[in-house]
């Protein structure tokens, strides 16, 4: 049976109806980081979508069946993109073994009780799980730490330890470290390791729902601190190499369970 869900249906930690505003327009899925999850889906022509969202990452050349329990995420799936059904991991309405293959992106870290859904996930599917999300014990490499340390409390409070979603998904998994690329498209936090100005707008920030879970405080700090530290050139003393790095070895990672 589904757990307490929000007014939008909703059913993770996050209350999408509320910071869903600017979602699509910045969490666009990035090319080379679909392309790692194209190729853990293998030969999988059916695959299953769960916590969708607006669709980031879904592959255009299999047949996949989205999940999403928040009403707001489905509203802003393309018309291009299939349906998704308004159902959440913890109870899927399928037959056992009905799918080629099962993906989640940035979901994993809000579901309440990790164990129940993964299980319910592998019921349902007969081939590869690719779990697309964050190593709790790699968050600190990120600048973000020195100017909004909370923001991160709250994620690594959030990501499940891979050693747990490993154990769920019976001690199978192959964990793969993804580089975040400097132009990344898709805006989670660390996507902006290069570009730290983004960070200063709101929208941006709505877009990462862990700045949804600290206080007012702490965002007139960050960007207070951030601001000055860009115009007195302290921040780029400090990181400006990171402009032109082409890539990030951050916190994100694919876990596939065969």
């Amino acid at each position: 049976m589904d757990r307490q869900r929000q007014a939008d249906g909703s059913a993770g930690d996050a209350n999408y109806g509320q910071i869903d505003t600017a979602y699509s327009r910045y969490r666009r899925p990035e090319p080379r980081i679909a392309a790692v999850l194209h190729d853990a889906l293998g030969d999988a022509r059916t695959v299953l979508n769960v916590g969708a969202g607006v669709g980031s990452y879904e592959p255009a050349d299999r047949e996949v069946t989205p999940v999403e329990p928040s009403a707001a995420m489905r509203a802003q799936r393309p018309p291009t993109l299939a349906t998704a059904i308004d159902a959440t991991a913890e109870s899927l309405p399928f037959p056992d073994n009905t799918f080629d293959a099962a993906m989640t992106t940035f979901s994993v870290h809000q579901w309440p009780d990790l164990d129940a859904r993964l299980a319910e996930i592998r019921r349902v599917t007969r081939g590869p799980i690719v779990i697309l999300t964050g190593d709790p014990t790699r968050l600190r490499r990120f600048w973000l730490d020195e100017y909004a340390p909370e923001v991160l409390d709250t994620e690594a409070r959030r990501y499940p330890s891979v050693y747990r979603l490993t154990t769920a998904l019976d001690g199978t998994a192959t964990v793969h470290p993804v580089p975040i690329p400097l132009d990344c498209v898709d805006g989670f936090n660390e996507a902006y390791y290069g570009r730290p100005e983004a960070l200063l707008d709101p929208d941006v920030r709505l877009s990462c729902s862990a700045w949804s879970f600290v206080g007012q405080d702490v965002v007139d700090r960050f960007t207070s601190h951030l601001r000055r530290d860009l115009d007195e050139g302290t921040w780029d003393t400090k990181y400006g190499y990171l402009r032109t790095q082409p890539t990030f070895d951050g916190s994100l990672i694919l876990l596939v369970s065969g």
